[in-house]
């Protein structure tokens, strides 16, 4: 099962649901993830519940604008089966810069602004818009 497909999607379902939090599987990777949909304005907050590492998980707390989702789309572009991998030269803009990629580079994990700037590729892991 992958992880981080498996959030993205039970983030996408409530946000489209109009739910006010979403509990999703803790993964240093999916912090990180999530850290970058928080700095961007796409969702308000992320916490970690649970005690034990067997039953731990990050409610995640949605935005909305006048009852619109902040998060209209979210796509998982790199798999397990068929990873995405592109140059700093190569790094796509979702939406003519209206939404975002976030890319996992050797610095961490990033916009594809960021990225560009700091003239980094990575592996492109999900659009958001």
């Amino acid at each position: 099962m992958d992880r981080i497909s498996d959030g993205l999607t039970k983030i996408r379902n409530a946000s489209r649901a109009k739910h006010a939090t979403v509990e999703v599987r803790f993964s240093r990777l999916m912090t990180e993830m999530l850290e970058v949909l928080k700095r961007e304005g796409y969702i308000r907050t992320f916490k970690p519940v649970g005690e034990t590492p067997a039953d731990r998980s990050m409610r995640v707390y949605l935005k909305y604008s006048r009852r619109t989702p902040a998060i209209s789309q979210l796509i998982r572009v790199s798999k397990p089966g068929e990873r995405a991998y592109r140059k700093a030269s190569e790094l796509p803009r979702v939406l003519g810069g209206l939404g975002v990629a976030i890319v996992s580079t050797s610095k961490g994990l990033m916009t594809e602004r960021d990225a560009y700037q700091q003239r980094i590729g990575g592996e492109v892991l999900c659009y958001v818009w």
